[in-house]
């Protein structure tokens, strides 16, 4: 066996969630590896009886197409036609696929599949008192024209992110909910540090004209992770959610935890963290984290072992204050810059028994070689 399968699941009278983390923990063909990671999923959900509610795939861009396929085979008939997220990374120390991760729930209620301009985008969860909904990959039409200047592209980009948000605001509408529904968003960024800063001024004027930022609004924005992975259809970004239509107003958003101030506060609208009632319970959605201080400002530049301990305890330090023990976290991504990095990270994660799925990518800022977003599920 060359993967290593990490289930946590939270139990309640009328759900149970399972995190599936899986992960090559050795260099293996591809094909061999896929084969491994989705027949264990299989088998994984086949015996709790449950559903997909999201799923994340890691991996180079060369191997999507076999994963793709290995996928749909092994699966059978537990694929409900939802793809899953596939985000482009860079090869790691285990080969070009970093690992899978599988959001799942076993009830007697069943997800319903949500459909978006003809396409299966999403799942929604329905039990009493709970209305829980997923979307994945979403992205805009793509209307690359190569001709274009360097200008013209970063133009280009910044018009697929507004529609990127308008699409997942349909999806949304579409089931009676909107944005400040939506404890937690992930986003996709191709080329992250030649167009963050204007991804940010998108989001800005997007969140601000929908009333979660600005002056008299309640500040809900979502905890966030805003990463260097490419969607693997093509495209500038893409992005992933969650969203609690039932029951309204439940969601805590958490501008500043833990040792970090507002992100907001420089121009990035996301909260550091989120609380929000899910089909088995409570989950904490820690956003992206690096090694920053309360300023705003990067610290241990060019200390990749510096960066790794202060984020490692920055996400800690969120978790505290959320009430969160270590063992229940339920999900984690920890992003190396490089795979030196990520040989400087294996050395010191094995501290921690959290689930960790570890992707090769750039950062956010130049001068930041590390980050973790993590989900906790507070036992009560």
């Amino acid at each position: 066996m060359t993967v290593n399968f990490d289930t946590r699941s939270v139990e309640s009278s009328e759900a149970t969630e399972i995190y599936i983390s899986a992960t090559p923990k050795a260099d293996a063909p591809p094909q061999r590896q896929a084969q491994e990671i989705f027949s264990g999923i299989r088998e994984i959900l086949r015996s709790k009886a449950a559903c997909i509610l999201q799923e994340r795939v890691f991996a180079t861009d060369n191997v999507m197409g076999i994963i793709s396929d290995v996928r749909s085979k092994e699966y059978g008939d537990i694929d409900d036609g939802v793809a899953p997220s596939l985000l482009v990374g860079k090869e790691g120390k285990c080969g070009p696929i970093s690992g899978v991760q599988v959001h799942a729930v076993s009830s007697s209620s069943r997800p319903e599949v949500i459909i978006l301009d003809q396409t299966l985008c999403g799942r929604i969860f329905r039990v009493p008192g709970l209305v829980y909904l997923t979307l994945s990959g979403i992205s805009a039409q793509r209307f690359d024209r190569p001709e274009l200047t360097a200008e013209g592209r970063g133009t280009q980009a910044n018009e697929q992110a507004r529609a990127m948000l308008e699409k997942a605001e349909a999806a949304l509408k579409q089931s009676g909910a909107d944005f400040l529904s939506v404890p937690r968003t992930w986003i996709w960024l191709g080329d992250i540090l030649s167009w963050y800063d204007d991804f940010n001024h998108v989001r800005n004027e997007f969140f601000t004209e929908r009333g979660l930022v600005g002056e008299g609004n309640r500040q809900s924005m979502p905890a966030s992770t805003g990463i260097g992975l490419s969607p693997s259809s093509g495209g500038s970004c893409a992005m992933d959610l969650t969203a609690v239509l039932e029951p309204t107003d439940s969601i805590q958003f958490l501008g500043a935890v833990g040792k970090q101030q507002c992100a907001f506060e420089y121009g990035s609208a996301f909260s550091r963290a989120s609380r929000a009632i899910t089909p088995a319970g409570e989950t904490v959605f820690v956003s992206g984290t690096a090694s920053i201080d309360a300023n705003g400002a990067t610290t241990n530049i060019g200390d990749a072992l510096g960066q790794i301990n202060t984020t490692i305890e920055n996400v800690r330090a969120v978790l505290r204050d959320m009430h969160c023990a270590d063992e229940d976290v339920v999900q984690v991504v920890a992003y190396c810059k490089t795979t030196e990095v990520e040989k400087i990270f294996d050395d010191s994660k094995a501290a921690l028994a959290w689930p960790w799925v570890t992707v090769v990518c750039d950062i956010c800022r130049p001068d930041l070689l590390f980050e973790i977003e993590a989900a906790a599920m507070p036992r009560k």
